[in-house]
């Protein structure tokens, strides 16, 4: 196991009936900024819970935070902040608003340009926040990472920072209730592939790490379908938001290597083709699987086993019946895993590869995908 350092300091607050107690985790002189998607909360009755428990206090709201929240409708909240006087924020909404709060919470205090947040620039200051939960995908409301798009430039790039873990979070998976289907799929998949991206890499002797992936891995098999067929069975719900949580809250990834190629490649995906996080996720990683697989193959074989349950043959058979598992559990969720089955021809996602080569980017738990392996991933994804 290699060395590693732990810090996670986000009190969750879980279970049906928790936004109630939301008031008392906001100091009650603090003036709020609540931030909101594209108006789902008003809908499915959340917004109504989080307006009582908040009954009294000075709030402002700024809703219409996108999917790949946008540089440029966070900026427009950041100007908020500023002329209002907010000193503590709230979001309320799934991952990309909670991402977006983050960065926000960063933009706000940062002297110079905000995008540089994004490209590493060091952050010394950032506003507090919580969050209210009401999709569980991302894993953002108990992690300090965050992936922000710019218009412009057509970008999607990724930030972390120990000042944007959340103060506190609010999971009840009664507001996951009214989900459409899409988004609870995106969802299962995102997680799923979340805990792929720090398990299946190479051995490290850090057993405890890789059970715990695995029992994420196999609940997400057992109850992720379970959500679709029963959107009402608060048991399936409450352990697909655990799962979620879970998946990215630093806790399988101490003492790990990890690898996170299918989500940069998705993130690329994803601005040059306008398809969910999820979707480029479920048709990249099945074939990063594939062109990875030498480096890879002992965990491979260890997944086949473990989650699938598949014992028999030779192992590049039990690898190549396990990459196929995968992909066939991506179908089944309703998140298909091939471009061509969103209508996107190679040719759209043919710069990619020379993107990561012009920044220098390593990709893959040995820094061996290059950009000619990416290449043949987006072949394989085609």
């Amino acid at each position: 196991m290699q060395n590693f350092l732990f810090y996670n300091p986000v009190k969750v607050l879980f279970g049906k009936g928790q936004i109630a107690n939301l008031g008392q985790e906001i100091p009650p002189a603090a003036r709020i900024l609540m931030t909101s998607g594209g108006g789902s909360i008003k809908r499915n009755g959340v917004y109504d819970q989080v307006m009582a428990a908040l009954s009294g206090r000075a709030v402002v709201e700024f809703g219409g935070i996108e999917p790949n929240p946008l540089y440029e409708t966070l900026m427009r909240a950041v100007e908020v902040v500023r002329a209002e006087g907010i000193d503590f924020l709230l979001a309320v909404g799934g991952g990309s608003v909670l991402d977006g709060t983050k960065f926000i919470a960063a933009a706000a205090l940062f002297e110079g340009e905000p995008w540089d947040i994004v490209k590493g620039a060091h952050l010394s200051a950032a506003m507090p926040f919580g969050c209210v939960l009401t999709l569980p995908a991302t894993g953002s409301e108990m992690n300090q990472f965050a992936v922000i798009s710019r218009r412009g430039t057509r970008e999607k790039l990724a930030f972390g920072s120990g000042l944007v873990y959340p103060k506190f979070s609010v999971l009840d998976p009664e507001t996951t209730f009214s989900l459409p289907p899409r988004q609870v799929a995106n969802g299962i998949v995102d997680a799923f592939v979340h805990v792929m991206e720090q398990y299946m890499t190479f051995p490290s002797d850090a057993p405890l790490q890789d059970r715990m992936a695995e029992a994420i891995l196999i609940t997400l098999i057992q109850e992720g379908p379970k959500t679709l067929a029963e959107p009402c069975a608060y048991e399936p719900r409450a352990n697909l938001m655990w799962c979620a949580t879970m998946a990215l809250n630093g806790v399988i990834a101490a003492g790990v290597p990890q690898d996170w190629a299918t989500h940069m490649i998705g993130h690329e995906i994803t601005a040059f083709t306008g398809l969910d996080h999820a979707q480029t996720l479920a048709l990249v990683l099945p074939a990063v699987l594939h062109v990875q697989r030498e480096g890879k193959r002992q965990k491979l074989v260890q997944y086949a086993e473990r989650v699938w349950g598949i014992r028999e043959g030779s192992d590049d058979d039990r690898i190549a019946a396990a990459i196929e598992r995968t992909r066939t559990f991506f179908n089944r969720l309703g998140v298909p895993a091939r471009l061509s089955d969103y209508g996107v021809a190679r040719e759209t996602v043919a710069a990619i590869p020379a993107r990561f080569e012009a920044r220098g980017t390593v990709l893959g738990e040995r820094g061996d995908l290059t950009p000619s392996r990416v290449a043949r991933v987006l072949d394989l994804s085609a």
